[in-house]
């Protein structure tokens, strides 16, 4: 805990790792932590006059890791798999975004569960570019928290 009149500065996004469940990938280049939501409901009892704000249901959105398009298949296979067989039919796994401070420190973590692929797509063919190719891929979550 910060001491009165000790400076905390905020992490930079540039540093993070990810863990994914029974895949062995490296080098993303962007992780896209999902944004969460609780449904607002408006409630009004019998002969109340004001309306009342109930909390609702929590979405969560989907996770979206870009990196470069190496001859590595793990990616592009969890998708495929997940295509053919259905999320459910060991398709869903446990994925990380970890935040690394600029010591290569562990900061911050969220852990995201039953997480399976909605969508895989790489970038344009371009005969006059000079970018890296990207692949990405979104991922759909069924729970997050942030442990740290």
């Amino acid at each position: 805990m910060a001491t009165a009149g000790t400076r905390t500065d905020p992490y930079k996004g540039f540093r993070f790792r990810l863990e994914i469940q029974g895949l062995q990938i490296a080098g993303f280049s962007e992780a896209t932590v999902p944004d969460m939501s609780i449904e607002s409901t408006s409630y009004r009892e019998g002969t109340d006059t004001v309306t009342r704000k109930l909390s609702g249901q929590m979405s969560i959105g989907t996770l979206s890791l870009k990196r470069g398009l190496t001859d590595s298949m793990d990616l592009y296979n969890w998708f495929s798999s997940v295509s053919q067989l259905g999320a459910d039919v060991g398709g869903r796994k446990n994925v990380s975004v970890i935040l690394v401070d600029e010591a290569g420190n562990d900061k911050v973590r969220w852990n995201m569960s039953n997480t399976w692929p909605t969508k895989y797509s790489t970038t344009d063919f371009n005969a006059t570019g000079s970018e890296a190719m990207i692949e990405t891929l979104e991922l759909e979550v069924e729970t997050i928290s942030r442990v740290s």
